[in-house]
């Protein structure tokens, strides 16, 4: 699991926020739908006729720009301008850089400065994507941090995944960005998935319809591309594509009633753009050699001549081992090989590519060669250049640094996101009645998570409970401790009034436990012992709390009073407290069914019964 470390802003960095020399500040066009007028289709058309084979292949990958401090003169950034010029780029993604595990968090108008630096440096003006799932706070420090999709689910309303979706789309395009990968349309329908999980807002397609459809009408109000993923469904899938091939089995009519009942509704809401899944679908594609990122059975057959989809069609990042283990040859090769087979399929863009060298030059000779003829191509760049007019990029394609400061992170935004956090929790069993909680001195609380010296939201569900319990004593466990720790925490346990047992575990691309891939998203095999040795030592104490995936608890025998956030932000960790302490009522009903527990729409209410402290 990733944590966070911040980066500072400088004076030099200020000095590179301003705009280009000559550039007018204006607010980013919002038109909705999301679709360019007659002089931005004439525009697109226009700048179609006068493209090279180069710039149009260019036009069709994405690669990461990562945000962090760059000196305008340094090797690393003279590199990416010149790859952006080297292969006549249209776009990139928008991330930062992974140091030791961890996300190298920057800020928001770090982001600014840089989407701003690379459109003074492009011919045309460049498209900005992200992986924004929970909002800009997924990878800047700073704006509105909002819960994972599931709490959303939790609390039924879809008004709230409209706000998500136009507070998302106000801060995104405050930096720069005019496209998100999102909102996620899979159903949840496999507990064991590693890489869904409450990434999706339920089991329920009915459901996950509405919060789709909800957050795209939002984020059109803000002005941002939507994405719909991961096509044609990956929630009943027990394998994390960024590891190895997923499967999705079931009949036709399987598929008809629970995976593509979201991506219809997406797509009736007005949808920009639906990425393509890295996943064998049998039933679709008969040749389980080609999963649906590269069959154009999927594609072409099934998104866009059934289900009657015009956007653009986007692969899932083909670095990702479910689709490059399919090549064989070199890096170069297999990106190659991948990018020719995702266009020939269908796909209009192909993104993050482990090599971008052999993946440009591969599609590059593919239509030259007419492999892939070039009115294929001009299809998809038409696409690109029409989504650019839509976001309002050909009018004015640099963002207003003060702008940033008065969108991002608005206080009635982050009252939003405290509400979804604490309207989410969803209180799935209370045999013994502990909750809400009493106030007891001896109390002990064991934080179960991956990286037990730096998790944010563990740190935050302690701090508020010294808050309520001065004297409570609080355990952070992970792989590395959990054998140690063993017989402490139980002598500790067996002496406490109160237990609370608090197990974080989310889903993570690529997630490892003490080194190794994990492909799961729940505890670890040592923590779920230790917690499963807690709750037999003290049942009728013990409150445990899913600091996210809400099946861990179906893995825990004897458990009888259960919450779940489904979320861990530390606004997820804070509510959490609020709750159990009788702070804040709960009424969250769960959106997915979790085995030998609770089915979906289980919940308890309670009342709220007391105040929170006071801040010292």
């Amino acid at each position: 699991m990733f944590t966070y470390r911040t980066t500072c802003t400088s004076f030099a960095l200020l000095a590179a926020m301003m705009l280009p020399a000559g550039a007018v500040a204006k607010e980013p066009a919002h038109p909705s739908p999301l679709h360019a007028s007659a002089k931005g289709e004439q525009w697109a058309v226009r700048t179609l006729h006068q493209m090279s084979t180069e710039d149009k292949v260019g036009q069709m990958i994405m690669v990461w720009a990562r945000v962090k401090f760059y000196n305008a003169n340094s090797a690393e950034f003279l590199e990416l301008i010149d790859q952006m010029h080297r292969y006549h780029l249209g776009g990139f993604g928008i991330t930062v850089p992974v140091e030791g595990g961890q996300l190298a968090m920057s800020e928001p108008l770090e982001a600014a400065a840089l989407t701003n630096r690379l459109q003074k440096e492009s011919k045309l003006p460049l498209l900005f994507a992200a992986d924004f799932e929970r909002g800009v706070s997924m990878r800047l420090f700073g704006p509105t941090a909002f819960p994972a999709a599931m709490a959303f689910g939790a609390t039924g309303d879809p008004q709230l995944a409209r706000e998500f979706g136009r507070i998302s789309g106000l801060e995104t395009r405050a930096i720069g960005v005019q496209w998100n990968w999102y909102p996620i349309a899979d159903v949840n329908s496999n507990p064991d998935n590693p890489i869904i999980d409450t990434r999706s807002f339920g089991e329920d397609p009915a459901l996950v319809s509405k919060m789709v459809a909800a957050y795209i009408e939002g984020a059109h109000e803000a002005g941002m591309l939507t994405t719909l993923k991961h096509f044609p469904g990956h929630g009943d899938t027990a394998t994390d594509s960024h590891l190895a091939l997923a499967r999705v089995d079931g009949d036709r009519a399987r598929l008809d009633a629970v995976e593509l009942v979201p991506f219809h509704a997406g797509i009736a809401a007005g949808v920009d753009s639906v990425m393509v899944g890295h996943l064998i679908v049998p039933t679709l594609e008969p040749d389980t050699t080609k999963p649906a990122s590269v069959s154009a059975k999927v594609i072409q057959g099934v998104l866009q001549k059934e289900m009657g989809f015009k956007g653009l069609v986007v692969t899932d990042a083909i670095d990702m081992n479910g689709l490059k283990n399919l090549f064989s040859g070199t890096e170069s090769e297999k990106s190659a090989a991948e990018a020719v087979a995702a266009v020939k399929a269908g796909n209009d863009m192909v993104i993050i590519p482990g090599d971008m060298d052999g993946a440009y030059n591969g599609l590059l000779r593919a239509v030259k060669s007419g492999e892939i003829p070039m009115s294929r191509i001009d299809q998809s760049v038409l696409k690109i250049l029409r989504m650019k007019a839509a976001t309002g990029l050909i009018r004015n394609r640099f963002v207003d640094l003060n702008a940033v400061q008065a969108n991002v992170a608005q206080p009635e935004s982050l009252a939003l996101a405290k509400q979804v956090a604490s309207r989410g929790i969803t209180l799935v069993r209370d045999d013994a009645q502990l909750v809400p909680i009493k106030p007891a001195a001896n109390t002990v609380a064991i934080v179960f998570t991956d990286h037990a010296r730096s998790t944010d939201a563990g740190r935050a569900f302690s701090a508020e409970l010294h808050k309520r319990v001065e004297g409570a004593k609080v355990f952070f466990v992970d792989s590395s401790n959990a054998a140690t720790l063993h017989d402490e925490i139980l002598a500790a346990v067996a002496a406490a009034d109160r237990v609370i047992a608090v197990a974080e575990a989310m889903p993570n691309p690529r997630r490892t436990i003490a080194g190794h891939a994990s492909g799961s998203a729940s505890l670890d095999a040592q923590s779920l012992d230790l917690l499963t040795a807690v709750v037999a030592a003290a049942p009728a104490k013990t409150v445990v709390a899913a600091l996210g995936n809400p099946y861990t608890g179906g893995s825990v025998a004897g458990v009888t009073s259960y919450v779940c956030t489904f979320s861990d932000t530390i606004l997820s960790a804070s509510s959490l407290v609020g709750a159990l302490y009788g702070e804040t009522p709960i009424h969250g009903r769960l959106p997915v069914t979790i085995p030998a527990m609770a089915q979906r729409g289980t919940g308890l209410d309670r009342q709220a019964t007391t105040t929170p402290p006071t801040t010292k």
